[in-house]
């Protein structure tokens, strides 16, 4: 049986959280329990209710609230990137490439919650 690591989304959510992990090294310290804090804890947490998301399979409408939860970390995230590259702590290039991947786990997000039993029947079959 699969589990929810086997989900393209979850392994480009990880991807995009270790990316902004690498990148928020270089925030500046005052930022340490602000925007640093924020940006990890929102893009982490797309992962952590994808996990749960799958626990919670067997339940549609429970399924979708934690997959609802995943969108709304997701775009918490898209704005932190947004304060991120206001105040110069990323580059353009940087910014524009965790940008695309966010907006890419975005559309993963939104396929899973149109097509909710397309989802439970791939994590019922692994």
């Amino acid at each position: 049986m699969g589990t929810f690591k086997d989900l393209v989304v979850y392994k480009k959510a990880f991807e995009q959280a270790m990316a902004i992990f690498q990148v928020s090294k270089e925030f500046p310290p005052e930022e340490r329990y602000s925007l640093t804090d924020q940006i990890r804890r929102s893009s982490r947490s797309v992962c952590v209710n994808l996990a749960e998301a799958y626990r919670k399979r067997q339940y549609e409408a429970h399924f979708l609230s934690k997959l609802s939860d995943c969108d709304a970390e997701n775009s918490e995230t898209q704005v932190w990137l947004d304060f991120a590259q206001a105040s110069q702590y990323v580059d353009t290039e940087a910014y524009q490439q965790l940008y695309k991947a966010n907006e890419e786990v975005g559309r993963l997000l939104n396929d899973m919650l149109v097509h909710p039993k397309k989802y439970i029947g791939f994590l019922s079959k692994k």
